[in-house]
C-alpha cells in the first residue's frame, strides 16, 4: 500500500501523543510536517519529522500533503478545517470543532464543497468497554434500552491557566458525555435539564462557571438518561457507565492498573482507577487513528462526522441554557437536517 503522507498541526500534549502513536502502530501514515508557533523543535527532530514549521498555512499549502492532524487551539479549528478542505486535504480534527454553531456550519458547508473527509476526536466511542456496550445495545442483548447512566469525573481540577481558557464545563468536560450518549443509544437527545453548583473551588465562582453538574437528558426515542460530572475524584480517574433495558443491564467500571482483589478480616480492597486521562484511553486513541486511517485507505465512511461534532455543541449550549434557566430546553434537529 502507498503510504498516505500527514502533516499535524499543533504539538501539545494531544498533538505529539498522535505522533507517537502514528509513527509506532501506522507503518501506512508517514509524517511529513509538524507546524506549531511554540514548535519544540528538539523533540520534532528526534522523531525524524523532515519538515518543521511554525507557520501552519506553510503546511497546508503543501500539495503533497494528503491528509492533515488538527490538534490546535479550538478557537483555531474551523479556519484551519476550512483552509484543509480547499486545499484537498482529508481532516482529523480533535474536539471541539468550534464553540460557536454558525462557524461549525461554514466549516462543514466547506468540508461538504470540497468533498472531503473529517473525522472529529471523540475518543471515548473507540474505548473497548464503551464499544462493547454500543455493540451490545445494538445486538438487543438487553432489549430496548431504558436508561442511561454516565458518570465522568476528573481526578483534579485543571491548571488555573486552562480554567480561564476553558469554554466551561458543558463545553469542554460534559461535551464527551454528550457524544457517549448519542452514541450508546444511536439516538438523538429531544430535551435537557442541566443543574449545577461550584463545591470544590471557588475559582470557578470567578469565571462564572461549574465543578459539579447533574445532566438529565430525554431521547427522541423514549429512553431517559443522567450524566453525573465532578471536577475532582480524589480516588482517581472515574469513567463508568450503565445502560439498563427491558430485557437487562450491561455497564464498564473503571479501568485500573491491575484487577488484583485482596481480601481479608479488614476488607476487600482493589486499586484505584487509572489517575490520568491518557493512562485511561490508551487504547481509544490508537483506535481513532486507525479508524481514520482505514477510511482515507479503504473510502469507508467517517467513524465520527462533522454533525457528530455539531450535534455535542449544540447540547452543551441547551445545558448552558438549561442551568442558567433553571428549566429543560428543548433540542430542535430540524434545523441540523442539512448535516445527516
Amino acid at each position: 500500500m502507498k503510504k498516505i503522507i500527514l502533516g499535524v498541526i499543533g504539538a501539545g500534549r494531544i498533538g505529539k501523543l498522535h505522533v507517537d502513536n502514528i509513527q509506532r502502530y501506522f507503518p501506512q501514515f508517514k509524517i511529513k510536517s509538524i507546524a506549531d508557533p511554540e514548535l519544540d523543535e528538539q523533540w520534532a527532530k528526534d522523531k525524524d519529522i523532515p519538515v518543521l514549521l511554525r507557520d501552519p498555512d506553510q503546511l497546508m499549502n503543501d500539495s503533497e500533503i494528503q491528509a492533515v492532524i488538527i490538534c490546535s487551539p479550538a478557537a483555531l479549528h474551523v479556519p484551519q478545517i476550512i483552509a484543509c478542505a480547499r486545499n484537498g486535504k482529508d481532516i482529523f480534527c480533535e474536539k471541539p470543532i468550534s464553540s460557536d454553531v454558525e462557524q461549525i456550519k461554514m466549516a462543514l458547508q466547506e468540508v461538504k464543497k470540497a468533498d472531503v473527509k473529517l473525522q472529529i476526536g471523540f475518543n471515548r466511542r473507540f474505548d473497548p468497554n464503551f464499544a462493547k456496550i454500543k455493540q451490545m445495545v445494538k445486538n438487543k442483548d438487553i432489549g430496548t434500552p431504558h436508561l442511561l447512566r454516565i458518570t465522568s469525573r476528573d481526578p483534579e481540577i485543571p491548571p488555573r491557566s486552562y480554567i480561564h481558557a476553558s469554554s466551561g464545563m458543558f463545553l469542554d468536560m460534559t461535551i464527551h458525555d454528550f457524544d457517549m450518549a448519542r452514541f450508546l443509544l444511536d439516538c438523538e437527545i429531544d430535551e435537557i435539564y442541566a443543574s449545577g453548583n461550584v463545591l470544590i473551588d471557588p475559582i470557578f465562582k470567578t469565571i462564572n462557571d461549574l465543578d459539579t453538574a447533574i445532566v438529565n437528558l430525554k431521547f427522541t426515542n423514549g429512553a431517559l438518561g443522567v450524566i453525573d460530572n465532578s471536577r475532582q475524584a480524589v480516588y482517581g480517574y472515574d469513567q463508568r457507565v450503565e445502560v439498563f433495558g427491558n430485557n437487562g443491564a450491561v455497564h464498564a467500571e473503571n479501568n485500573r492498573q491491575t484487577n488484583t482483589v485482596l481480601s481479608n478480616q479488614n476488607g476487600i480492597v482493589s486499586e484505584k482507577p487509572l489517575y490520568f486521562f491518557l493512562e485511561r484511553y490508551k487504547e481509544s486513541y490508537i483506535a481513532e487513528i486507525q479508524a481514520f486511517c482505514d477510511s482515507i485507505a479503504h473510502n469507508k465512511p467517517i467513524a465520527v462526522t462533522g454533525k457528530d461534532g455539531l450535534m455535542s455543541v449544540v447540547i452543551g449550549i441547551a445545558a448552558n441554557q438549561s442551568h442558567r434557566e433553571n428549566r429543560p430546553v428543548k433540542i430542535n434537529h430540524e434545523q441540523w437536517s442539512e448535516f445527516a
